[in-house]
């Protein structure tokens, strides 16, 4: 099998496999306040912009230390009015996590909730928007992570212009490999991480704002660190970050942005992983598993696998089995099935998934699992 005991692949939502030259990216030392490093900062915030479609679109890249969650926060608790409301849409755990955060710093809140296998309804949408005047934005996920579920951004985009609600996107697992243009959707506020889609590794996550919606935000943030008008205005008057940066995982990101670009941009790496996904699913149903979703409501980030109806499967023989041969997969993350996740990103290829497929057959068969 092809990976050593000390280096695996990483079959998950992230972190993620990265290329050896992304790691070798970070065996430099950069002062924050480096001419050349303020540099790469600004070379970054223009490229996620060109990603998202809204480089001359008047967007802002803000970049925030810490983990997605870190992100996800400084929105929630920076761009909400002191009368502000809610309406988040929530079909999964990532979904609930939202509500979480915004409940934790007492925002008001509405959560329009759907099962964890079905898309969500824009006219249900519609008809709650209508139902709560009150509401200032709405929010959802893109790329439900607990499931893979795919949810319909550039509709209930729409839904949002129309009824004038601001509309905060958590785009974590598809921002850099689902094609999404900022502006055509209809999206105010978007957050991801620097080491999902872009390949990079963690230390940051970044938002896309609307220019006019931030400058709209003075005097909101209730979080000194995650105060996101204060980040951006920091950045653009000095180039430099308010609080200590992550220069290493930084540098590590140009050298992903880089890569992203080489691969063909978002199209390139849509093909490498929708190939991924194809090629895993074929394989995983030849085994005998079974996805939790629905095809037509899958995305080709990750996908989500039930437990087999077996006497003598046991989950966590099988992590460990896969995983002693150098292959980590994920646990399941569903309320209302046993199930166990594998992810089609990162710096894995089609070859990577045959040799994860060989490894699940060779582990089934030591645990005389017949499917």
């Amino acid at each position: 099998l092809p990976m050593q005991a000390n280096h695996k692949l990483l079959f998950t939502p992230g972190p993620l496999t990265t290329s050896p030259s992304v790691k070798e990216a970070m065996l430099r030392d950069l002062g924050s306040r480096d001419a050349e490093f303020m540099d790469v900062v600004s070379d970054i915030r223009r490229s996620l912009l060109k990603l998202g479609g809204v480089a001359e679109a008047g967007y802002e890249t803000i970049i925030m230390q810490g983990s997605g969650t870190f992100g996800l926060e400084a929105v929630f608790s920076s761009v909400t009015p002191p009368q502000g409301h809610w309406l988040i849409i929530v079909n999964g755990v990532y979904g609930r996590r939202l509500v979480q955060i915004a409940e934790r710093l007492g925002l008001t809140v509405t959560r329009l909730d759907y099962p964890e296998d079905a898309r969500p309804v824009s006219m249900e949408i519609e008809a709650a928007l209508l139902e709560l005047p009150a509401v200032t934005h709405l929010a959802l996920v893109h790329c439900e992570t607990s499931t893979g579920m795919l949810n319909p951004v550039p509709e209930v985009g729409e839904l949002a212009r129309r009824s004038g609600k601001l509309f905060f996107v958590d785009a974590m697992s598809s921002f850099g490999a689902v094609p999404l243009n900022l502006a055509e959707a209809g999206i105010d506020y978007l957050v991801s991480s620097a080491n999902k889609c872009i390949e990079g590794v963690p230390g940051f996550s970044f938002v896309l704002a609307r220019r006019e919606a931030l400058l709209t935000t003075q005097g909101y943030a209730r979080s000194l660190s995650l105060d996101l008008l204060a980040q951006w205005q920091t950045l653009e008057a000095t180039g430099q970050f308010r609080f200590t940066p992550p220069t290493h995982a930084l540098l590590a990101f140009d050298q992903a942005l880089r890569e992203l670009n080489d691969e063909g941009g978002v199209a390139g790496r849509a093909a490498r992983y929708s190939n991924n996904y194809e090629t895993l699913v074929t394989g995983m149903r030849r085994l005998g598993f079974t996805e939790y979703l629905a095809p037509e409501l899958q995305g080709y980030i990750i996908t989500a696998f039930r437990y087999p109806e077996h006497p003598h499967w046991n989950f966590e023989r099988f992590y460990q089995g896969l995983n002693q041969r150098g292959f980590v997969i994920y646990p399941g993350k569903v309320s209302n099935a046993d199930c166990f996740r594998i992810g089609n990103i990162g710096r894995i290829f089609e070859t990577d998934i045959y040799a994860l497929l060989a490894a699940i057959e060779e582990v089934l068969g030591e645990l005389e699992v017949e499917l």
